[in-house]
């Protein structure tokens, strides 16, 4: 048994996920209020550790972990600095593309966890990650709510 499936579908997730930080990173910048900032500065560290913990798994499984983030997403990020710089920056449409992009890392995760030819370890690994991914989706979502 090879470990290739388990190596392709960990650094699909490495990749969302550091997706994910650099959108996180970004929200953080263009953030009006405080308060959203450190909170999506806190989000953004939150998954360099869920990467960091998937990176750890596919070095213990022998292969070589992705490091960077998707083209598409840089190219969505460069999308967002555009139509921010027409639109202007507020926290209300940041909070409702913060959690459009929490609805992908979400779906990619339960996709993931649906494969039943991973390993336990692998398994295990993405399980835990996904407990971060879903409580940082949760906790979006609920803002984006509460401030329509």
């Amino acid at each position: 048994m090879t470990n290739d499936n388990d190596v392709s579908v960990l650094n699909g997730l490495i990749e969302t996920t550091l997706d994910s930080m650099k959108g996180y990173e970004d929200a953080a910048k263009d953030a009006e209020s405080t308060q959203y900032a450190t909170m999506f500065a806190d989000f953004a560290r939150d998954r360099a550790k869920v990467a960091t913990d998937l990176q750890n798994q596919v070095r213990d499984l022998g292969g070589d972990p992705e490091l960077n983030s998707s083209v598409l997403a840089a190219a969505h990020r460069t999308f967002m600095d555009l139509k921010q710089a027409i639109t202007g920056k507020n926290d209300k449409a940041i909070i409702q593309e913060v959690e459009r992009g929490e609805d992908h890392i979400k779906a990619k995760f339960e996709d993931a966890m649906k494969q039943d030819d991973l390993s336990p370890a692998t398994l295990t690994v993405i399980t835990t990650a996904f407990a971060s991914v879903r409580e940082g989706h949760d906790k979006m979502s609920a803002l984006k709510h509460s401030v329509s």
